[in-house]
């Protein structure tokens, strides 16, 4: 998937926090509090995103609505992965990745670690108090325990990244 631009982003940014589909004008209003856009360039911004696949849009009367594709989580997620795509050692950007994140991440990313592959499971996030479950040290986690771990894109011969060398296309 591509990436965002700053206007882009605002504009998926006020599609994420909506709850539902919004017009062209919508979008714009919601955006006036923090810039003077054009209508005109908010329809042009929403077009562009429609293409790129990170809007949808449905006719409505007279005007087109939009809505996102996919949730916030989503997109990150998936320009993670294609961030990692481009490393020549995957191994050494995880493990930079995982030393650079707080320790209640690394939990996060622990219990994610621990789900089956493919569970369809939500992933885990921690509870609102985290005095009760304190998050351990990030000194023990490598890329080898994500690998052992059977998370998608490792090197098995199982894996069903494997075919396309762990790289996620863009769009």
């Amino acid at each position: 998937m591509a990436r965002l631009g700053d206007l882009e982003r605002s504009v998926m940014d006020v599609l994420w926090d909506s709850e539902g589909w919004l017009t062209a004008r919508d979008v714009a209003a919601r955006l006036r509090h923090e810039r003077d856009l054009a209508y005109t360039t908010v329809l042009t911004v929403l077009e562009r995103l429609e293409r790129k696949g990170f809007v949808q849009r449905q006719r409505a009367a007279r005007a087109h609505r939009y809505r996102a594709s996919d949730a916030r989580e989503a997109v990150v997620a998936e320009a993670m992965l294609e961030a990692l795509g481009t490393a020549d050692d995957r191994g050494s950007a995880l493990v930079r990745f995982v030393g650079a994140v707080s320790p209640e991440e690394v939990e996060i990313l622990r219990r994610a670690l621990a789900l089956p592959a493919e569970t369809g499971v939500p992933a885990p996030t921690l509870p609102a108090d985290d005095s009760a479950h304190p998050a351990e040290p990030t000194g023990d986690v490598t890329a080898k325990s994500a690998t052992e771990s059977g998370a998608p894109g490792h090197d098995s011969p199982s894996s069903p990244d494997k075919a396309d060398g762990g790289n996620v296309a863009s769009t």
